[in-house]
């Protein structure tokens, strides 16, 4: 059996948040993702972000297509990084259902695919929360409520399975709970412990990074205090607490 290779160490990651990390973070938790320079300017200088360094940030920014830029001053993100957001507003608000025993299994059908292709695929099989039992078998417990892509159908053949394996064990040996568990506790504790804005914005970057690891498994299957909703709701007090930017919705 595969175990996959996402998880992050114990350690937390803990990135130093540049103009440009600063500037995304800020639009992938704003609904609709788009500010006028004006706000930007108020919203980066707690965290050390001048004004000329904004501006160079955004101008850099919509260059390699990161933001879009209308006549009024507003910047948004592009399609590419709204699908992330996306990504993210699901890793901290995931939609459940009950879980009944049946595992989603993925078939991979496609052939010929070079190392950079089976690369991708992985990661998106792997931010879909799937997990590799095999190679070309990609499963979960099916107790998320989330369609599948239709360019991962177009290769890919999805069934329901049972394993015969209990359930428990298996998840245990697909996913490195203990490990999740462990970043998680230490990302609250830094949360706890973090008073300044600019600390406070990179931990609460790094727990977002985090849910995005999550494999949000049934609660029966998961180890006893599971961090995993103590981490969203931190989160969402944080976000809350930073009074979140919300722009003028899109014409």
């Amino acid at each position: 059996m595969r175990m996959n290779v996402s998880a992050e160490p114990a350690g937390v990651d803990l990135r130093p948040m540049s103009a440009r990390s600063v500037v995304l973070s800020l639009l992938l938790g704003t609904h609709p993702p788009q500010l006028p320079v004006k706000d930007l300017i108020r919203l980066v200088e707690p965290f050390g972000v001048g004004g000329s360094a904004l501006r160079a940030a955004l101008s850099r920014m919509t260059a390699a297509g990161d933001l879009r830029r209308t006549d009024d001053a507003v910047y948004g993100l592009s399609d590419r990084l709204l699908a992330r957001q996306r990504r993210q507003d699901e890793a901290v608000r995931p939609r459940t259902r009950a879980w009944h025993g049946d595992w989603e299994m993925l078939i991979i059908t496609a052939t010929g695919r070079g190392p950079a292709e089976r690369a991708d695929l992985r990661t998106r099989l792997t931010s879909l929360r799937l997990a590799e039992l095999r190679e070309g078998v990609w499963l979960r417990p099916a107790n998320l409520v989330r369609p599948l892509p239709g360019d991962v159908l177009a290769i890919a053949e999805p069934c329901t399975a049972r394993p015969s394996r209990p359930a428990r064990e298996l998840a245990s040996g697909l996913w490195p709970l203990t490990t999740w568990a462990t970043t998680a506790r230490t990302l609250l504790t830094h949360a706890a412990e973090s008073h300044r804005p600019p600390d406070r914005f990179t931990v609460f970057a790094a727990a977002v990074r985090h849910l995005l690891r999550d494999p949000v498994l049934p609660p029966e299957l998961l180890p006893p205090d599971w961090p995993g909703d103590e981490l969203r709701t931190a989160y969402a007090a944080y976000r809350t607490e930073l009074g979140e930017p919300r722009g003028d919705p899109a014409d």
